[in-house]
């Protein structure tokens, strides 16, 4: 059973709906070049979107904030939410439903372009904030436009003084902006997600835990840094801990929304008052299930896979197979 507060959602997403569009490719090709496409693979996306199904699968009651144009793809994305058991205040605006094209090799590797359509449209007079006041988590992630960035600052300062805590995965605002930009939603977060490489992006350095610290400082509860093959980096300036993780062994197929789904994994462990080790190494669990299969939501677990990392423990060395055999 969904464990619900008896004022609303667990968790709330707030982001880009995008409907994606996947080519497999023999390599990302270089300017001028031609390059055989061997696969097309067409599915809903959008990162807060992605951890949010992600979250519903785990059996984590959610829902999601978001904007779609009047346009088939839009019903297109309504309809995946609604079949993932997702609530939903979606806007409908007059144009395209936002888009992303990926290119992706046989090492999983990706080119992504997005095209932005009405997620720019997305303003705070669409947001139900009695929705949004009434969760644990709200989970916003990036947008193109500045404007939404300015709403997300906004949003984040009417939560501020709720029970509602943000969880913030700024993705790509962090090749697009400057440190500064993002302070005022960093501070406010209880959980901030970030690649390594997001994070060198944004403070300029290589370290990884350096740049861990200088997001504590100013203010953020938990961070969360991803390192694709080599696990994550969690840590949390109220205990004093930090924990470098391994990542479980399997076959990339795809790392589109593994970050997403590292998110859905640590919320999903936090939620129920696991330890920082215990929800990052769940963060990993559910990635790790993720890059198996192309696109962002086809190869997320459900939760009758979840019960062998929480209740019953995970050797760290274990592999996929054994705990599937559990």
């Amino acid at each position: 059973m969904k464990q619900a507060s008896a004022s609303g959602k667990e968790v709330i997403g707030l982001g880009a709906l995008n409907y994606d569009v996947l080519y497999a490719v023999e390599r990302i090709a270089k300017g001028g070049e031609e390059v055989g496409i061997t696969d097309v693979k067409k599915a809903p996306g959008g990162s807060a979107a992605n951890t949010i199904v992600a979250l519903a699968r785990l059996g984590v009651d959610a829902g999601f904030v978001g904007t779609v144009g009047n346009d088939e793809e839009g019903k297109w994305i309504l309809e995946d939410l609604r079949k993932e058991g997702v609530e939903t205040r979606i806007k409908k605006h007059e144009g395209y439903t936002g888009a992303a094209v990926a290119f992706v090799d046989a090492r999983g590797e990706r080119a992504l372009y997005i095209l932005p359509g009405v997620n720019d449209q997305l303003c705070i007079d669409d947001i139900d904030s009695e929705f949004v006041n009434h969760t644990k988590f709200l989970h916003t992630s990036s947008f193109v436009n500045i404007e939404q960035l300015e709403m997300q600052r906004e949003l984040a300062t009417r939560i501020y003084n709720t029970e509602t805590k943000l969880s913030f995965s700024p993705g790509m605002l962090c090749f697009k902006y400057e440190f500064d930009d993002l302070t005022e939603l960093i501070e406010r977060s209880e959980v901030v997600f970030i690649s390594a490489d997001e994070l060198k992006s944004l403070i300029k350095k290589e370290d990884y835990e350096r740049g861990t610290e200088l997001l504590l400082d100013v203010g953020a509860r938990i961070v969360c840094v991803t390192l694709g093959g080599k696990g994550c980096y969690v840590a949390d300036s109220s205990t004093g801990e930090s924990h470098l993780i391994d990542a479980y062994p399997t076959d990339v197929v795809d790392t589109t929304g593994a970050g997403d789904a590292f998110a859905a994994g640590f919320l999903f462990a936090l939620l129920r008052d696991k330890s920082l080790y215990e929800s990052g190494k769940t963060g990993n669990f559910v990635a790790s299930f993720c890059i198996r299969e192309y696109g962002g939501r086809k190869g997320l677990p459900y939760k009758k896979f979840i019960p062998a990392t929480l209740q019953k423990g995970v050797k760290k060395n274990k592999s996929l197979t054994q705990i599937n055999a559990d």
